[in-house]
């Protein structure tokens, strides 16, 4: 063999490499492959922003309940615009009935603003107080979530997302204070 030839050849005299055929072969199959992947990676995103939702939700929720039984007086997490959820929350230290309006103040502690593509499905009470129709938890100074007249707050909020309708997560609150993320795909049972 002579050393100016510009092609290599192997011990059996064959080209070493490969056509540009082959190349096109392996970029289409690869192709093929991130097309057929990309459905689900839309589907996890989804899934990790609604997880994400419930659970700052549920941290939300449980500072509020802290707080209230820290200060020894009510803190409430309600929607932040009207009765919809959907547009963000707020926890905050609502004046009470016993101090004066003028020298009162409520105190903002946290707000959570607009959740899209993640959205309250309207199932469950959407924690709706049966008295006020005002949708709403107000934990107590012994840190109990109750109603206006008094009565125990058991109730679930019911996540959904956007780009994928069958994905759902609820957020569950039991009696005792509890918290929970019920996926009803995974776990039918648990999230009666």
């Amino acid at each position: 063999m002579n050393k100016s030839n510009a092609k290599c050849y192997l011990k059996n005299g064959q080209d070493e490499g490969g056509s540009l055929l082959e190349l096109m072969a392996v970029v289409l199959i690869i192709a093929i492959i991130a097309v057929m992947t990309i459905p689900l990676l839309h589907e996890q995103m989804a899934s990790r922003e609604i997880d994400l939702i419930a659970r700052r939700f549920i941290t939300h929720a449980q500072f509020a309940r802290a707080q209230a039984l820290t200060l020894g007086t009510p803190v409430h997490i309600a929607p932040l615009n009207g009765n919809l959820w959907d547009e963000g929350w707020v926890v905050k230290s609502p004046c009470q009935d016993r101090q004066l309006k003028p020298i009162c103040g409520e105190r903002y502690w946290f707000s959570q603003g607009d959740i899209r593509p993640v959205y309250f499905k309207g199932g469950g009470k959407q924690f709706i107080d049966p008295y006020t129709s005002r949708r709403g938890i107000l934990f107590n100074a012994a840190g109990a979530a109750k109603t206006a007249q008094g009565g125990f707050v058991a109730n679930r909020l019911i996540l959904g997302h956007d780009r994928d309708p069958a994905l759902e997560r609820q957020l569950i609150l039991g009696s005792g204070g509890r918290w929970r993320i019920c996926d009803p795909r995974k776990d039918a049972r648990a999230c009666r």
